[in-house]
């Protein structure tokens, strides 16, 4: 199996759950909120993680706001790069990935927009050989194209194998499997009373990489 580590992105390695909470005391600043709208705000999007377009319709008339969902949304995916950080030792990690021999990647879902922001932001773009965005590429995970699209980008192509690190279930893992990749969860906590067919689960990225150069075995 070749040297390949394809990652996702948002909870995986930025804390998005930390830059949504910011997002969410700078919007009811801006709309004049109460606290305990922001606590609502942050349920409902770490209960389900429902897609933006739903997730500001239910905003909108829960605060019966006149702006259309569009423009909330727009100004979401503007904001949220300017507002995203790695969780700690990310860049530090993959750089020393690829520095040992690696190829390493990202595949994420989202719009162009946000996701190249955050990638280019954070300074990961820099510290890894390529990277598929599913609002760029037109292909969502689980769908194995995207993650062909991220290997090919790294020089690399699925047929030799490889990991994928992430903290989804299906997107991430069961899509990565289906694909010919072994899949190491991220459990950040959000899936309890799931049953999964991960590889290997982990409490963070450190951890997952450790696993892969572990387990390398060359030819």
């Amino acid at each position: 199996m070749q040297r390949l580590a394809l990652f996702d992105l948002d909870r995986t390695l930025i804390d998005l759950n930390g830059a949504f909470l910011r997002w969410a005391e700078e919007f009811a600043e801006q709309h004049r909120l109460e606290s305990e709208d922001i606590s609502w705000l942050t349920s409902l999007d770490q209960g389900v993680h429902p897609h933006r377009d739903v997730f500001f319709t239910q905003v909108r008339e829960h605060f019966a706001l006149l702006a259309p969902v569009e423009e909330l949304w727009a100004g979401y995916r503007q904001r949220m790069p300017y507002l995203v950080e790695c969780y700690p030792g990310v860049l530090a990690e993959l750089g020393d990935l690829r520095a040992a021999g690696w190829r390493v990647g990202i595949v994420t879902n989202g719009m162009a927009d946000n996701q190249l922001g955050k990638l280019r932001r954070t300074g990961l773009a820099d510290v890894v050989d390529g990277y598929a965005v599913s609002g760029v590429e037109g292909v969502r995970k689980p769908d194995a194209r995207l993650f062909q699209i991220a290997a090919q980008r790294c020089g690399a192509s699925l047929t030799e194998g490889g990991w994928m690190v992430g903290d989804n279930l299906v997107a991430d893992i069961a899509g990565a499997q289906a694909a010919g990749l072994r899949g190491i969860w991220v459990d950040r906590g959000t899936w309890a009373g799931h049953e999964h067919r991960a590889d290997h689960v982990v409490a963070g990225v450190a951890e997952a990489i450790a696993i892969m150069r572990d387990t390398y075995q060359p030819g």
